[in-house]
């Protein structure tokens, strides 16, 4: 007889999707002598950054997959499983990346993704043009953060800078794409409460 899957196996089997997949695009850029000329506080640093990233990249799985477990339109959950399926590409750049640093990502990573999950979920269940308002925001407030680790990234770290262009190149995409397909502006109560959980993530990926 087969089991019936749980709530918790059905969250444990959406992370392991969403994790464990080799990325189908190629990464932006290969590995150059510059990195070899990284001073190890700029190497360090460098590591700090892309593994909130990479963190984020977790986040974006998960609140995009919480998202589209309850939407009712199925195109919106097209659109909501398409877009995830571009940031595991991502999620696999950053790890990489963390590799050839000589680093690796958050140990807190199931926490973020599980936190994630949960949120993406109710803002889905606020119905498809909230949970569409939402993701639009969600790469609305990445397209800055990217921005501001572009200009904080040691200056010979042209391997992460590649990287994170690309990435953000995909995220106003994700934006833009939600807005065309009906998003519903957030009341700014929310964007802020949305900005200071990233907040959190950021603090606590960066140290550990």
């Amino acid at each position: 007889m087969q089991r019936q899957l749980s709530a918790v196996d059905r969250l444990l089997a959406a992370a392991g999707r969403g994790l464990s997949r080799l990325p189908e695009r190629t990464p932006p850029a290969a590995p150059s002598a510059a990195d070899a000329t990284l001073a190890p506080p700029d190497r360090t640093h460098a590591a700090g950054l892309m593994r909130i990233n990479h963190a984020g990249e977790i986040a974006a799985q998960a609140l995009y997959r919480g998202q589209a477990l309850v939407a009712r339109n199925p195109q919106v959950r097209r659109h909501l499983l398409k877009a995830a399926e571009e940031e595991r590409d991502h999620l696999q750049w950053c790890e990489q990346r963390l590799r050839e640093l000589g680093d690796g990502p958050s140990r807190l990573a199931p926490l973020w993704y599980a936190g994630s999950y949960a949120i993406g979920a109710t803002a889905g269940l606020a119905g498809d043009h909230w949970s569409l308002g939402f993701v639009e925001e969600t790469e609305r407030q990445v397209a800055a953060h990217l921005d501001e680790h572009l200009a904080r990234l040691p200056e010979e770290d042209r391997r992460s800078r590649d990287i994170l262009s690309r990435m953000r190149s995909d995220e106003e995409r994700h934006g833009r794409e939600a807005h065309e397909a009906g998003a519903r502006p957030l009341p700014r109560p929310v964007r802020r409460l949305m900005q200071a959980v990233a907040g959190v993530m950021k603090f606590g990926a960066y140290r550990i």
